[in-house]
C-alpha cells in the first residue's frame, strides 16, 4: 500500500478518526519532545529548513508512540517536495520499484525528488532493503524510515551506510500531560468539552508508558464512557475504559521508595513471588524500567557476588536489554533477572569486605606502597629503588610467590571473608590457601 502527495492532501485525518490520527502534529511548531532531533545543524534540522543539497537519509528510531510518523510527515510538509509513504507491512519489492522508478523518472524530468517514507522498515526482508540501495545512493528519494527495532540489527549494512539514524525517546510524563492537555482544548480534538479530573490524568499518563498514541487513545476510551451530560473525566471512567485498575504508586513520593524497597528486601530474602509482585506493581504503575534494572545490577553484587557470579552477568545484560528494547518487551528481562536474583545463594561478603577497607581508610589506616611494587619504569626510578626485589609470580610453577602487597601497616589485614553459600564456598578455599602462599596469615 502506498500513499502519496503532500501532508495535507495525504494524510490530513477526517473528523470521524480517532483522537490520536487527528491530533498529530502538524507542524515541527507543534512537536512535542524530541527536540534534540531538531536542533540547528542536525540532520533533521537541514531538512526542516529545506536543505536538500546533500540527500540526506534518515533512519527514525524509537518506540512506539513517540513521533516517527509524524516527523515525517512534517519534514514532507516543510520541504514541499512529493511525499510517498510505503508500510513494510503490505508492500513488496514490486511497490518499492514502482516508487522508485517514479522518483528516477522526476528527477530526470523536472528535477524533482522524492521524500519516501517507509515505515516498520525493519519488517522489510534483505530484498525488499536492497531495492531502496540505487534509489538512495542516486539521491533520487530523501528515505524517511521508521523502525522501533535497532538500526544496527534490523536493516542492511549497505543501506546502514547510506543513512543517519536518529534515536527518538520515549516522551517524559510532563510530554504526555501536554499531549493529553492539548487534545482537551484542540479544536480536532474535544474543544474544551470536557475536564480530565487530576488522579484520572496521572493513571492516563502512567498507562502511557512515554508513549502519545497510547495516552490520546486512553483518553478517547474514557471520554466514551461518559454520559453526554457529564463534563468531567474521572479516574473511575478511565479504569472502566481500559480495563486497568490505578495502582497506589506515587514515582515522586512515598510509594516509590517503598515499593522498591520491598522488591530489593524481597530479592535479598529469595522471596521470588513477592519480589515478582513489586517488579508488576511498579511496572503497571509506570516506573522507569531502566531505574528497577539499575537496582538490579547494584543488588547482583550488594547481596550475592561470588555466591552465584553469573547474576551480575543476568542483571547487566537485563539494564542493557531494556536500553535495546524498552516496554514492553522489557518486562520479561526484568521478570527473568528478578526470578534469578531472588533463586541465587546470597552473600554480602563483597560489600562487607569493601565497607571494612574503606574504613580502614577512613580512619587514616594507610602507609607507603611497598618499594618493590612502585613502578619502576621512568627514568631514575631505578635510583629511588623502585621496583627493585620485585618477583615476577608468572616465573614461577605455581604462579604464585611469597612477597609483601599490603603496605607495612596493613600486613596480614583480612578483608575478604568468603562464605560458604553457593560457589562462594570454593572461593572461600581459594582464598584462604593463596593467603598461605603469599605469607599473608605468618603472624
Amino acid at each position: 500500500m502506498t500513499t502519496e502527495g503532500t501532508l495535507f492532501e495525504s494524510s490530513t485525518p477526517p473528523p470521524g478518526a480517532p483522537l490520536a490520527a487527528r491530533m498529530r502534529p502538524r507542524s515541527i511548531e507543534e512537536l512535542i519532545g524530541q527536540q534534540q532531533l531538531v536542533m540547528p545543524g542536525t540532520p533533521l534540522f537541514r531538512l526542516l529548513t529545506g536543505d536538500l543539497s546533500s540527500a540526506i537519509s534518515i533512519i527514525l528510531w524509537g518506540p512506539p508512540g513517540t513521533g516517527k510518523t509524524t516527523l515525517a510527515r512534517v519534514i514532507s510538509q516543510a520541504i514541499g517536495q512529493r511525499f510517498v509513504e510505503l508500510s513494510a507491512v503490505t508492500a513488496g519489492v514490486k511497490e518499492v520499484r514502482a516508487v522508485v522508478d517514479r522518483a528516477r523518472n522526476d528527477v530526470a524530468m523536472y528535477d524533482r525528488r522524492t521524500v519516501l517514507f517507509v515505515d516498520e522498515v525493519h519488517r522489510f526482508s534483505k530484498t525488499q532493503q536492497d531495492s531502496l540501495l540505487p534509489a538512495v545512493e542516486n539521491g533520487w528519494v530523501t528515505l524517511i524510515a521508521a523502525t522501533t527495532e535497532n538500526p544496527s540489527f534490523s536493516i542492511v549494512s549497505p543501506l546502514l551506510s547510506r543513512s543517519v539514524i536518529a534515536p527518538l525517546q520515549s516522551l517524559n510524563a510532563d510530554d504526555i500531560g501536554t499531549v493529553l492537555d492539548r487534545a482537551l482544548a484542540d479544536d480536532r480534538g474535544y474543544s474544551g468539552r470536557y475536564a480530565l479530573a487530576d488522579e484520572a490524568r496521572h493513571h492516563l499518563i502512567r498507562l502511557a508508558a512515554g508513549d502519545a498514541r497510547r495516552a490520546l487513545t486512553a483518553l478517547e476510551a474514557a471520554a466514551g464512557c461518559l454520559d453526554p451530560d457529564d463534563p468531567v473525566i474521572t479516574l473511575a471512567a478511565v479504569e472502566q475504559a481500559v480495563s486497568t485498575n490505578a495502582v497506589r504508586y506515587d514515582r515522586a513520593g512515598d510509594q516509590h521508595y517503598d515499593v522498591i524497597s520491598a522488591f530489593i528486601k524481597s530479592i535479598r530474602g529469595s522471596d521470588v513471588d513477592a519480589a515478582l509482585h513489586y517488579l508488576a506493581r511498579m511496572l503497571t504503575a509506570g516506573e522507569d524500567p531502566r531505574f528497577i534494572a539499575r537496582r538490579l545490577v547494584i543488588l547482583a553484587s550488594e547481596d550475592i557476588g561470588l555466591a552465584d557470579q553469573s547474576a551480575l552477568l543476568t542483571a547487566v545484560a537485563a539494564a542493557q536489554a531494556v536500553a535495546l528494547i524498552g516496554l514492553p518487551e522489557a518486562r520479561l528481562t526484568l521478570a527473568q533477572a528478578t526470578i534469578h536474583l531472588s533463586l541465587a545463594p546470597k552473600s554480602a561478603a563483597v560489600t562487607q569486605a569493601l565497607e571494612a577497607a574503606l574504613l580502614d581508610i577512613d580512619g587514616g589506616l594507610g602507609g607507603s606502597v611497598p618499594a618493590a611494587l612502585r613502578d619502576g619504569h621512568y627514568s631514575g626510578a631505578a635510583d629511588l629503588g623502585h621496583g627493585a626485589g620485585y618477583q615476577y609470580p608468572h616465573d614461577y610453577p605455581e604462579g604464585v610467590v611469597s612477597q609483601r602487597y599490603a603496605p607495612e601497616e596493613l600486613h596480614g589485614r583480612r578483608y575478604y571473608h568468603a562464605t560458604q553459600h553457593g560457589a562462594e564456598a570454593r572461593w572461600a578455599d581459594i582464598h584462604q590457601r593463596l593467603r598461605k602462599a603469599l605469607g599473608s596469615d605468618d603472624e
